[in-house]
């Protein structure tokens, strides 16, 4: 009987040892989550000037004047591939590009657009410059930061930009 107990008990251990939780990443794998491309935490913030959405999107760095740069990338690159959630009395705003390959049929394009310093700041009509403090500015890990910017993204203009390069189906378009 005590043997079974063992065993039991063993490979209980052994189970729960190789299974591995989000907790137990280590920092590489954390920072590459947080660093993701795909990984966009935008609500809007209320109503914006014609052409424009007011949001609030978060971006991640190894310090808060770098995430808050990172912040403003993802303002625009999620109006291009993600939308804007509905909520603070807008509704939701779809995306500019339907196609889910167009980060990748468009490679060129999209990173020299999204480089550092690069055209998609054009788009960026205002923010909230600045390292943020308070609750829009979070200690992740030791040197690595979430902050969160008010952003005013120049959605027409955009949508414009993407539809002569050929990335985005313009509006007068049929199904």
């Amino acid at each position: 009987m005590t043997k079974k107990i063992a065993l039991f008990i063993t490979c209980t251990v052994l189970l729960l040892s190789a299974c591995s939780t989000p907790s137990e990443l280590g920092r590489k794998e954390r920072r590459a989550l947080y660093s993701s491309s795909y990984n966009y935490e935008i609500q809007p913030a209320g109503v914006g000037s014609n052409g424009t959405k007011a949001v609030k999107v978060w971006g991640y760095g190894p310090s808060p004047t770098d995430a808050a740069q990172i912040a403003k990338r993802n303002a625009v690159a999620a109006c291009i591939f993600r939308g804007i959630p509905a909520g603070q009395g807008v509704a939701r705003t779809p995306a500019i590009v339907r196609d889910r390959d167009a980060h990748e049929k468009h490679s060129d394009f999209f990173d020299e657009f999204f480089e550092v310093g690069g055209r998609y700041l054009n788009f960026v009509a205002m923010s909230t410059d600045g390292p943020p403090s308070g609750e829009d500015r979070l200690r992740i890990e030791r040197n690595y930061y979430k902050v969160g910017v008010y952003v005013q993204v120049m959605y027409d203009d955009l949508r414009r930009e993407l539809e002569e390069e050929g990335i985005a189906r313009r509006l007068d378009e049929g199904f």
